[in-house]
């Protein structure tokens, strides 16, 4: 039957818009389902859902995202990264702000370091100063990056063993830990398979704690340790006493917390740790610290740093006592999981998405001292890879380190890093100075610059610029209440002013794009660098010079450098919550300092074309040469560690980095007494005639300080340099040792 053209050109147009109902139907399904699936946290199923969308409408730039974050989340690296580029491509950044981060992360994640290291150079550069996260964590990416190309990071003697089935399977396995009966326990998420070789996602597919005998390639089949409630439970540590099992159980649709139970209960019986309150508390490690049971585990409870930290309580009668953040240097903004304590060397073991690493998690270490914990250090290649690397542990009883990891080659059947497998290495292979960690005298391991500090210090001078008369225009005052940040941000608030008045619009735009804003950028690195070093009981002198354009007289430009100088002071005050406060105050418990020492502003040094006139602004305020002479410089700074062995003798070093050869240098070292009497400085004698200490008159008072200035000639041959100068007390300690470290260079 044929049908009128009218009536046929109907009948065509709704076919079509059938069609487009059933289009649009099906590519909101799948986007419904993939959604869905995210909610649940079933991110492998996500991705299958958005491929189903993405095959009808592969340009939306919002299911794009939707698949790049799935991917992510999956471990899909290489695919999360495809689609994070066309994301930022596309985007710039406008919809998707964080797109070139999870780019530059899921880089390096799958190991492609030199497009990482671009895409991460990317986000230092226009990541906003106020996004102190996101800079910190490219900060330490690049500096990760770094020592991976400039020295590879391969540990010596390290070969991974990687578990074979029935230990390891294609779902996931992590947080190995030898029980009190010997056998090897750990965690699984394992589930009934399809005909297709999918999990079944039945009432039973949850994470198990499971148990299995014997040793290295002849494993026995693990069994589940049964839990009496429903729910996941993972990560098993004992009581000191053997009595009791330690375990992360999460109940169905509750908050994931430690929980104990007797250990001869059959199912175990999950109780509660009191004294940990209802927030997230997960993986956790008892251990022995003089004579205290002390349980290590994570949580992202208020006070810590920032995302997932590690802490510590006293347990105390089955309760948690004494509950906070580990001391020292171990947490960060980022994310810091599976503490394991190694007691022999009294180091923690760690994993960490944020400190200077390969990619991902990976594994750091930290040594115990006097109850704080040292400036983490990246155990390197082959225990870390650009996946995830978690779960150290350290079995000193049978020799053997042992580590969870997603990396390439793990039992895989959804992406090759979809899943977490067990890997093992062997102890007494190991390089003794790097896995195989023992306790040395602190003393003996200070020559060594803070990477983060190396970095910054290769950017100085370190050029911070102001406005004209800024801060606190037409003031005699030295000091300002104004953070240097704030000054920055109403000086780049004018560079429309500054356009408007300038001939050469473009070399302004450079002057405040390249230099300006790259000061502010290096002040940020400089800032983290900072806190790496202090919280790790160094401490630091920075050496800043005043510059001012020829618009006053040279004693009003010397108090305007003041306040410029007092500018910087006000921002490390404030700056990352005020961690560096105590260390200006000289509050800090560890006694470590950071001082910003002030150096002599010199005469008039304006560049030449710079004007002193006021009415010729053209040039006198707004000129690139002009506004190149406001500013102050970090110029150099001075690294002191202090350490006082078991003779009561305190040692102060300073590293100097290079060091000209025949270039005289004077070193200021602060010498606080805390001892509960005056201490007078009798006398001192130095290893070197290059090399001289004036002694201040004066006693040091209780709590007080006073600075030693030591002379070194310059005089020493080329290369490494170590020059002690001690002095002798009328108190407690008796002797002081004053080192001095560096490089002596042509």
């Amino acid at each position: 039957m044929r049908f009128p053209p009218t009536e046929r050109t109907i009948l065509v147009l709704f076919a079509w818009a059938v069609q487009v109902v059933l289009y649009a139907q099906s590519l909101e399904q799948w986007m419904r389902w993939g959604d869905a699936a995210m909610e649940r946290q079933q991110y492998y199923g996500a991705t299958r859902f958005y491929d189903g969308a993405l095959a009808i409408e592969p340009g939306r730039m919002s299911l794009q995202w939707k698949q790049a974050e799935a991917c992510r989340l999956a471990h899909q690296y290489e695919r999360a990264s495809a689609f994070y580029d066309r994301v930022y491509r596309k985007d710039q950044g406008r919809t998707y702000p964080h797109a070139l981060r999870w780019l530059a992360e899921m880089r390096s994640s799958s190991g492609d370091v030199m497009a990482s290291k671009e895409a991460w150079a990317k986000v230092l550069e226009r990541t906003p100063t106020n996004e102190r996260v996101v800079r910190e964590r490219a900060v330490n990416a690049l500096e990760g990056i770094e020592r991976y190309i400039e020295d590879s990071t391969v540990i010596p003697g390290v070969e991974l063993v990687h578990e074979a089935v029935p230990l390891n399977s294609y779902d996931s396995e992590f947080s190995p830990r030898f029980g009190p009966d010997s056998a090897l326990y750990f965690s699984s998420l394992r589930g009934a398979t399809t005909s297709d070789e999918e999990v079944e996602d039945t009432i039973g597919y949850r994470t198990r704690i499971h148990r299995s005998t014997g040793g290295p390639g002849n494993w026995s089949t693990p069994v589940e340790m049964v839990v009496d409630a429903a729910g996941h439970t993972a990560n098993p540590t004992w009581s000191l006493d053997g009595k009791h099992v330690f375990f992360t159980f999460c109940p169905d649709g509750g908050m994931c917390r430690i929980h104990r139970s007797a250990i001869d209960e059959d199912p175990l019986h999950p109780v509660a740790i009191d004294g940990l309150g209802d927030a997230l508390s997960t993986q956790p490690m008892v251990v022995e610290w003089e004579g205290r049971e002390m349980l290590l585990f994570v949580s992202d409870r208020p006070g810590g740093k920032g995302g997932t930290d590690i802490w510590q309580a006293r347990i105390e009668n089955g309760r948690a006592v004494e509950v906070f953040p580990v001391n020292g240097a171990v947490n960060t903004a980022g994310n810091e999981r599976c503490p394991w304590f190694d007691t022999t060397s009294s180091t923690l073991w760690f994993s960490s998405d944020h400190l200077p690493g390969l990619g991902g998690y990976d594994v750091f270490t930290s040594t115990l001292v006097d109850d704080v914990f040292a400036v983490p250090v990246n155990v390197g290649m082959p225990i870390n890879s650009p996946a995830n690397d978690l779960y150290p542990m350290i079995d000193r009883i049978r020799q053997q380190g042992w580590i969870t990891s997603n990396r390439k080659g793990s039992l895989a059947a959804k992406g090759n890093t979809c899943c977490n497998d067990l890997y093992r290495w062997d102890l007494l292979r190991s390089a003794p100075d790097s896995v195989t960690v023992t306790k040395v005298d602190p003393a003996s391991t200070l020559e060594g610059m803070p990477a983060g500090l190396v970095q910054v210090q290769r950017k100085f001078p370190l050029r911070l610029y102001f406005h004209n008369d800024e801060p606190d225009a037409r003031s005699w005052s030295t000091t300002t209440n104004i953070a240097y940040l704030d000054a920055y941000r109403a000086y780049r608030s004018l560079m429309p002013a500054y356009l408007q008045n300038n001939a050469d619009g473009g070399s302004m735009t450079r002057f405040f794009n390249e230099e300006v804003d790259r000061g502010a950028e290096v002040l940020e690195e400089l800032t983290n660098a900072l806190v790496h070093a202090l919280e790790s009981g160094k401490s630091v002198t920075l050496d800043v010079r005043g510059h001012a354009s020829p618009l006053a007289r040279n004693d009003y430009n010397i108090n305007l450098s003041k306040r410029r100088i007092q500018s910087l002071r006000n921002h490390l005050r404030e700056a990352l919550n005020g961690r560096l406060s105590p260390y200006l105050d000289g509050s800090a418990p560890d006694h470590a300092v950071l001082t910003v020492h002030e150096l002599p502003f010199g005469e008039d040094q304006a560049g030449t074309g710079v004007s002193d006139d006021l009415r010729d602004t053209d040039r006198s305020v707004y000129s690139v040469d002009a506004a190149r002479e406001r500013r102050i410089e970090v110029v150099a700074f001075d690294l002191v560690e202090e350490h006082q062995d078991s003779t009561g003798t305190v040692r102060l070093i300073k590293d100097l980095g290079d060091i000209k050869q025949d270039q005289e240098r004077n070193i200021a070292f602060l010498i606080r007494n805390t001892s509960g009497t005056p201490v007078r400085l009798v006398e001192s004698t130095a290893d070197c005639g290059c090399t001289t200490a004036d002694l201040p008159k004066e006693s040091i008072p209780t709590d007080g300080a006073r600075t030693v200035d030591v002379h070194f000639s310059g005089r020493a041959p080329l290369g490494r340099l170590k020059r002690i100068v001690t002095i002798v007390t009328d108190g407690s300690p008796e002797r002081y040792e004053l080192i001095i470290l560096g490089t002596v260079v042509p």
